[in-house]
């Protein structure tokens, strides 16, 4: 079975849980933690990972880095993961809680890269544009890129609309190219 397939599965049934709980926006923030934690912290990725450590030993330290900061179920959903062997997904699980936390929401993430930083009215504007293309809540990234030279990218879930003047020069390279306006030496 698939990386992907492990990892929406077992967050659909956390999802699934949470929901009946009803402890959905906690065991979201534990989620969106672990996943900052392991941004942050390529070796608890790498020892996650590393299939020479024993699964007890993952399970102990997972238990000592989020005992009493994660909600009860997210520290026995780690157990049972970690039991069944299923530890190297970890991260992958909580990106796709993420998601369907997300879409269960109604909530689309989107991301927008310039090359300076945008105000605040501008930022604003772009959610408006994005939730009235989307019809859902918009939760915006914004990343800065130099390389751009001007303009903007705008990613929303798996579409992008690049109007960025890199994205326009390589275009009109491509252009030349086919016309043999630029030697192919």
């Amino acid at each position: 079975m698939s990386e992907f397939r492990i990892a929406t599965r077992y967050a659909k049934s956390l999802l699934d849980l949470s929901v009946e709980k009803g402890l959905l926006e906690e065991i979201t923030k534990d989620m969106q933690s672990f996943l900052e934690v392991c941004k942050s912290s390529r070796e608890l990725v790498l020892m996650v990972k590393n299939p020479v450590i024993t699964h007890g030993k993952k399970l102990s330290v997972l238990r000592l880095i989020f005992e009493g900061k994660v909600n009860a179920l997210t520290l026995s959903f780690f157990e049972i993961i970690t039991k069944k062997q299923r530890e190297k997904y970890l991260v992958e699980i909580a990106k796709a809680f993420v998601t369907q936390y997300n879409e269960y929401k109604g909530i689309v993430e989107s991301t927008i890269t310039t090359v300076a930083p945008i105000s605040a009215e501008t930022r604003k504007d772009v959610a408006e544009i994005v939730k009235k293309i989307t019809n859902k809540e918009v939760i915006l990234t914004e990343v800065i890129n130099p390389e751009l030279i001007g303009g903007f990218v705008l990613k929303i879930g798996d579409r992008q609309i690049d109007d960025s003047i890199s994205s326009k020069l390589r275009e009109l390279k491509l252009k030349f190219k086919e016309r043999n306006f630029v030697s192919q030496a």
